[in-house]
């Protein structure tokens, strides 16, 4: 029986739409966020929950491809362990992605995007809250990035776990489509109570600030990667970006 190969991934590529993906996320944040008062800014405030609910249907369907339920040919892989060619992702859907993840997570918020929205409601502040936004997004951004960079690590943790791949899809499965049902419903704010009721939820405290500084926001969004509104979502990440940006290697 011939041995199966394990397809590492076109690191252009993974990167790429890793960076149309945090591209996505961040436009939510920059313009819809901080931007709150501007034109574009009420736009999306108009649809934010439309487009977090279509956000959830997307994430239940990847949730339902994990487990096999269903077949996307653009993200099919091997459930044995390596990963199988598929058509590949469009770059417009890695950053219609990154939009989607945005709206249907930002009712997980903290104290220090909070105090950014804040300023981002009024026209005289928009400004200011804009580049806080944008810092914010820079460090939710770092380990989105380095995940892609490391997706070739992924496919080897794939590859090494062939036993264990069934129980694995179980539970990323089952967890992917609880988080899409959240956003469906726009219930996201259940786990941020959750996380605060039970001391998971990190931020950066301000202290005596009523406004927090560059590296602050930059900081507060590097943290909010480790939360359990955003934590869940990575099986989907990974899941598409491999989908996405996996092409076969000879």
């Amino acid at each position: 029986m011939t041995e199966q190969k394990i397809y590492q991934p076109n690191n252009f590529r993974v990167l790429l739409h890793a960076v149309l993906f945090v591209l996505g996320f961040s436009v939510v944040f920059v313009v819809g966020w901080g931007g709150a008062a501007t034109v574009l800014g009420q736009l999306f405030f108009a649809y934010k929950d439309l487009i977090g609910r279509v956000g959830g249907i997307f994430i239940i369907i990847l949730g339902l491809f994990t487990l096999g339920v269903v077949d996307i040919p653009w993200l099919n892989y091997e459930k044995r362990g390596y990963w199988q060619i598929g058509r590949g992702g469009r770059a417009v859907s890695s950053f219609m992605m990154g939009i989607l993840f945005a709206a249907g997570w930002t009712p997980c918020i903290g104290t220090t995007l909070g105090a950014i929205l804040t300023l981002g409601l009024s026209r005289e502040s928009s400004g200011q809250a804009m580049i806080l936004s944008a810092g914010y997004a820079l460090g939710m951004a770092i380990p989105f990035l380095a995940l892609g960079i490391g997706m070739e690590k992924v496919v080897g943790f794939y590859g090494r776990m062939r036993k264990h791949i069934r129980l694995i899809e179980i539970i990323c499965g089952a967890v992917i489509i609880s988080i899409g049902v959240l956003m469906v419903f726009n219930q996201m704010t259940l786990i941020t109570q959750w996380a605060l009721s039970n001391g998971l939820f990190m931020d950066v405290p301000l202290g005596k600030m009523d406004v927090p500084t560059f590296s602050i926001a930059m900081l507060a969004g590097l943290l909010s990667f480790l939360s359990p509104c955003v934590l869940p979502l990575i099986p989907a990440y990974l899941g598409y970006l491999g989908g996405s940006a996996l092409n076969r290697q000879n």
